[in-house]
């Protein structure tokens, strides 16, 4: 019988495609591979004389899964996707998910054994010299809830789970799942609610008691251009508890890309634009009114909640007299 290592390109091929999702058929895996539908036909029972579970499935034109079983295909990779899926590892590593140091370390020393010999050394090297510095202030993700998440998004699974507000209230969800999203260190689900007929936007770490429902669903389509644009839409125009609008002395295409995620800037004029900062803690938008500060335009405060105003002008008072020869 044939091995492994005597496998030709086009089988390995096939092998991979298998594995990237649950179901194929027989016209897509010749369209990808070139070929035929017979010689794919003719490639999957090569694949079963060696023992890898590749099984029929049924629908209007049959197609074909690789099941589970204890023979895996070689891994095949090349050397920029080895070394993307090391230093993916090591970025893991450096927080927003509970547990997962040991985890991105072990799994980068287990892909180091499966590789071609030629790419080890660049696998050991990236191991070795870099390093992710964990964030303390970001919450934790349970890695089994993102793995849940993540299988039920791409099977279109509608999944049930309990969500905690910001205000700590606990409410059940039953959600169309659709894209998970990562962005300053947290992680977000991009979903249908059914329940509120509306697209809703939850963070990752504020979900618990995940269960798929085992239904599926037909994919709906996306709010905006695209999930990471609706994300980045949907801060912005969030209104929390405290809020600040300032005039800034910049045109307004010159201050977006300077500022923190969710400030909202609109043109007041050629040269000014106005400026808003929302969020649930007065210190949070006392920080975002400092990276203004730190680009060098003079600004006014035109409209501020009065906590807000009164904590601005005492952080201003203090700098001022600690700064002050």
């Amino acid at each position: 019988m044939s091995t492994r290592r005597e496998m030709p390109g086009r089988l390995l091929r096939l092998l991979s495609l298998l594995q990237s999702r649950n179901d194929w058929s027989g016209r897509e895996l010749a369209e990808r591979l070139g070929v035929t539908e017979r010689t794919v036909r003719r490639d999957v029972d090569r694949l079963r004389s060696l023992d890898y579970p590749v099984t029929g499935t049924t629908g209007t034109a049959g197609g074909y899964r690789l099941g589970s079983g204890t023979n895996l295909p070689p891994l095949q990779l090349d050397d920029d996707e080895a070394i993307a899926v090391a230093l993916g590892l090591v970025g893991a590593s450096g927080g927003g998910i509970t547990g997962i140091a040991a985890s991105s370390m072990s799994a980068l020393a287990k892909l180091e054994q499966v590789l071609p010999a030629r790419l080890r050394p660049q696998l050991a090297a990236v191991g070795s010299a870099a390093e992710a510095i964990p964030r303390p202030d970001v919450p934790q993700v349970d890695a089994g809830v993102l793995a849940t998440l993540a299988r039920c998004c791409r099977n279109h699974e509608i999944v049930a789970f309990d969500y905690r507000s910001r205000r700590g209230t606990d409410t059940p969800r039953r959600v169309e799942p659709h894209q998970l999203l990562s962005l300053t260190w947290r992680w977000y689900l991009l979903a249908f609610d059914p329940s509120r007929d509306d697209w809703r936007i939850f963070r990752i770490d504020r979900i618990s008691a995940v269960a798929p429902a085992l239904h599926r669903f037909t994919p709906r389509e996306l709010p905006g251009d695209d999930p990471a644009s609706y994300l980045k839409e949907s801060f912005a125009l969030a209104q929390y508890r405290h809020s600040v609008r300032l005039r800034v002395a910049l045109p307004a295409d010159e201050v977006p890309g300077r500022l923190p995620l969710g400030s909202v800037v609109e043109p007041d004029g050629p040269d000014a634009c106005t400026v808003r900062f929302s969020a649930d803690r007065a210190s949070l938008i006392v920080q975002d009114v400092a990276s203004l500060v730190a680009l060098g335009a003079d600004f006014t405060v035109e409209e501020a909640t009065p906590e807000i105003a009164s904590l601005i002008a005492e952080v201003g008072a203090r700098l001022a007299r600690t700064f002050t020869p």
